[in-house]
């Protein structure tokens, strides 16, 4: 009975020690994908908003839009306002600026396949509770992410306010950039690395 609950609780402590390493290296992929676009663009970000907007803010524009998550872009002059979407990737003048759209893909699959291969994994069911929980680190970054890249100006002129926004769009920042992309391609690098392992 005691060997049983220890194998039991060996199970345990392995699954949720499984679970708590995925979740951590979510944070990885998100910040390795970030600086690996940040070393990629900086300077046309640089060349594009100058001295107005953190260069960080501005990196962070463009690695939501290699996530296929838009940036609004909001202003209002008195009682007169709108909103437009911005993609940065789309509409740079940069000829490796699409590059930027395979880099989490490809730091997720990386991330998948390094769990499954730490963990020894075989079996195609193992490989999906490895790479999964990848999700929980990386939505945690790309939700946070998405509310501290938030630009915004305000000047009075003539007495009358005028504002501006600019930030990438939170829901679809937490769901396709922080739930869809991880739970996709990191459970995918985790799948074909346990497939690999089971040779």
């Amino acid at each position: 009975m005691t060997a049983q609950r220890s194998a039991t609780d060996d199970s345990t402590v392995s699954r949720g020690s499984s679970v708590a390493a995925s979740a951590g290296l979510g944070v990885l992929a998100a910040a390795i994908g970030y600086l690996v676009t940040y070393v990629l663009i900086v300077s046309e970000v640089r060349e594009a908003v100058g001295d107005d907007v953190a260069d960080w803010k501005g990196v962070a524009w463009y690695f939501y839009n290699a996530h296929m998550v838009d940036v609004e872009a909001s202003g209002a002059f008195g009682s007169f306002g709108g909103a437009s979407t911005v993609d940065f990737i789309s509409q740079s003048s940069s000829s490796g600026a699409s590059l930027l759209y395979v880099i989490p893909p490809l730091v997720l699959l990386t991330i998948g396949a390094i769990l499954a291969v730490q963990w020894d994994v075989t079996d195609i069911g193992e490989a999906v509770v490895v790479g999964a929980p990848v999700t929980i680190g990386y939505a945690i970054v790309m939700g946070l992410g998405a509310l501290v890249a938030e630009s915004s100006t305000e000047v009075e002129v003539f007495g009358i306010e005028a504002t501006g926004s600019i930030a990438p769009e939170f829901v679809p920042a937490l769901i396709l950039g922080g739930l869809l992309y991880p739970l996709v391609f990191a459970t995918a690098g985790s799948v074909l690395a346990a497939v690999f392992n089971a040779r």
